[in-house]
């Protein structure tokens, strides 16, 4: 049986360690293997070690984002809990209510310059509890020999600058391609019929979300919502825009025309497979909505170093570590945040594409939904929206079918 994340927070957070004066060893759990990642994270951290000779070692635990949530609430709720953590947005109420984490306001460099949007999330009674180390917008990302083969003269670039960069538009390009090409249209980066809070991609430029801000309602049976699972209904089954269940697709490997993905995703793209272009979100019919996802490091209170590990994280995210690693993590200091000096880093990308995408993404962009009791909801939700994808769906059945099923945990 399942324990609840938070059921298991609250027993974390009554137990505490202290930090002696002895050799230290540091552990941050984070969900990338990207050899270039890690490779600037331990250049970062030789050179606090060489600063604080009593730090023996500093390592990056990798461990699968699939199964990440799982393996770091088992490490808390053990014996040997992480020094420091990643943790995703969707887990951030969670850990900030249940005082998991260590008060990170009193050692931050410069804490006064994060955007106040990217620190929502992180923070209770103007105190932050996590650093939001990446706050990375989604865009769409296009292939743009796959639209050469299937005869789309008109780019995402030059509709949006026609003001026609629509879903609609999107989806019209997609099943051109899917027809055209034998490739997928459009691939929605991670959902796979399962992850359905990377479709606020696409509800919200329809005005609908998950919840409201205060959480205490479900917003799947809303006007808006049912607009939306309809409109993304008809793409997937009528026009073929999308892959269906059981079929995938990686954009970044060639096999569809576009994605939606986070900008972080754009290494993948570092050896040219083909010729790409990345626009922002389009407009839906209510709103150009652009989303956000995150990622925080906090403290765990239960870490045996917990001094020494709030000090390290102060240093790995200070101003000239994070604008080292903005190349990677979008960042969320107001100094960063501007085409200039993030084109230092992101070679990638064009001025014009980090100002568009990236910059105003961040600005204007809302971090994807998030609540308390997470993974109970998650689990919920996937199931409640399993009868949505097939082809005789009864829509509005199935999204109050949704909020039957979430309605009582959102109210708790």
């Amino acid at each position: 049986m399942r324990v609840a994340l938070l059921a298991l927070l609250l027993l974390v957070a009554g137990c505490s360690s202290s930090t002696g004066n002895a050799e230290v060893n540091l552990r941050m759990t984070v969900w990338t293997s990207e050899k270039s990642q890690l490779a600037l994270f331990d250049e970062i951290a030789n050179e606090y070690r060489q600063a604080h000779p009593n730090v023996k070692s500093i390592t990056f635990d990798v461990v699968p984002f699939d199964r990440y949530n799982t393996a770091l609430t088992t490490q808390l709720a053990g014996s040997n809990p992480p020094d420091l953590a990643w943790i995703l947005e969707r887990d951030a109420p969670d850990f900030v209510e249940s005082k998991a984490l260590v008060n990170l306001s009193p050692v931050l460099k410069n804490a006064e310059e994060l955007t106040p949007a990217s620190t929502k999330l992180w923070q209770k009674n103007g105190e932050l509890y996590a650093y939001p180390f990446s706050t990375s917008p989604f865009g769409m990302f296009y292939n743009k020999d796959l639209f050469g083969q299937a005869g789309i003269t008109e780019t995402p670039e030059q509709a949006q600058a026609a003001g026609r960069w629509t879903w609609d538009t999107a989806m019209q390009m997609a099943a051109k391609v899917a027809s055209s090409t034998g490739k997928s249209g459009l691939v929605i980066r991670d959902f796979e019929y399962k992850t359905w809070v990377t479709l606020a991609s696409v509800w919200r430029g329809f005005g609908a979300d998950a919840w409201p801000a205060d959480g205490k309602a479900c917003g799947f049976s809303s006007p808006e919502m049912l607009t939306a699972m309809r409109f993304l209904h008809k793409a997937i089954f009528t026009d073929k825009a999308l892959p269906g269940p059981g079929t995938t697709a990686d954009f970044f490997a060639g096999q569809s025309g576009m994605t939606v993905a986070q900008i972080s995703r754009a290494g993948l793209l570092k050896e040219k497979p083909f010729q790409w272009g990345i626009v922002p979100l389009p407009a839906g019919p209510k709103a150009n909505a652009q989303v956000i996802g995150q990622a925080g490091i906090g403290v765990p209170v239960k870490g045996k170093q917990k001094e020494a590990a709030a000090d390290f994280l102060a240093f790995f995210t200070n101003p000239a570590n994070s604008a080292k690693l903005s190349q990677f993590f979008p960042p969320a200091r107001e100094s960063l945040i501007n085409a200039q000096s993030l084109a230092k880093v992101s070679p990638l990308f064009s001025a014009e594409q980090l100002q568009d995408v990236v910059v105003n993404g961040i600005k204007t962009g809302e971090v994807l939904p998030a609540h308390t009791n997470s993974a109970k909801i998650n689990s919920l939700v996937q199931s409640a929206l399993d009868p949505l994808w097939k082809p005789d769906a009864d829509v509005q059945t199935v999204l109050d079918g949704v909020c039957k099923a979430i309605n009582p945990v959102l109210s708790q």
